[in-house]
């Protein structure tokens, strides 16, 4: 028997609460979910503690979001900060953390699974971090859309190693998200995001998702936040973004 849905709404408001309310440092992070009236969100966010980090907005053109600099003189390495976090293609959805973005745009050219294009892709290279690539898919070609996730996150044990973890649940009920961050929360290296992905509340439209959101996150840490809306049929995605700078 599924969860009531009831259940569900307290589920993922206090998983919103300890996660993101009350963490001061959950690191990037990405939700894919339904509106209350049935239509799709996707919410994508970053911090930063360091000054690199932090010289960084969003932009968009069309459906897609990308970082950028907003101190081009003072970038010391673009690398892991600056890339193509939301992409589509046909009723494909795409958000990522970093580059695997293109990994996941060239698998889908050949017609891979997510999960053999994300196979060839590893955790972050920041040592002593080794921060988790998250993915997430939202998928309206079917009958019946479909979501993906995927966490790369470094083996406990053996941190050369990247343990691959893809899930693929059910659709989400509206007002529902489901979620993943980078980290658990604030520390030195910072603590991986462990266990399945998180309930999350998503029962407004993109105007006030994004305020939430963006009001949820530490002051100090946010650095940016984009809240994609699709409608249920599959028609042209609209883009809400919030920059710190």
């Amino acid at each position: 028997m599924s969860e009531p849905k009831e259940f569900l709404r307290e589920r993922a408001q206090a998983s919103f609460s300890s996660r993101v309310e009350n963490n001061p440092y959950p690191g990037r992070g990405l939700v894919l979910g339904r509106d209350e009236s049935g239509d799709w969100l996707q919410i994508y966010w970053i911090m930063g503690r360091s000054e690199n980090s932090r010289n960084r907005r969003f932009i968009s053109e069309g459906g897609e979001l990308r970082t950028e600099p907003v101190d081009p003189t003072t970038v010391e390495d673009p690398s892991l900060i600056i890339y193509r976090a939301m992409a589509e293609q046909g009723k494909q959805y795409l958000v990522t953390n970093g580059d695997q973005t293109d990994t996941l745009l060239e698998g889908i050219g050949r017609g891979e699974t997510f999960e053999v294009s994300l196979g060839r892709r590893e955790r972050e290279p920041d040592e002593p971090n080794y921060t988790p690539r998250i993915s997430g898919v939202i998928d309206l070609r079917g009958k019946a859309p479909s979501v993906f996730l995927g966490l790369l996150k470094a083996n406990p044990a053996d941190t050369s190693y990247t343990d691959r973890n893809f899930y693929r649940p059910a659709s989400p009920p509206n007002g529902l998200g489901l979620a993943l961050t980078t980290y658990e929360g604030d520390g030195s290296p910072l603590p991986s995001f462990s266990g399945d992905p998180l309930w999350f509340p998503t029962e407004a439209g993109p105007e006030q998702a994004i305020e939430r959101y963006w009001g949820a996150l530490d002051a100090d840490n946010r650095v940016a936040l984009a809240v994609k809306w699709i409608p249920a049929s599959g028609g042209t995605s609209r883009l809400f973004l919030r920059n710190r700078y």
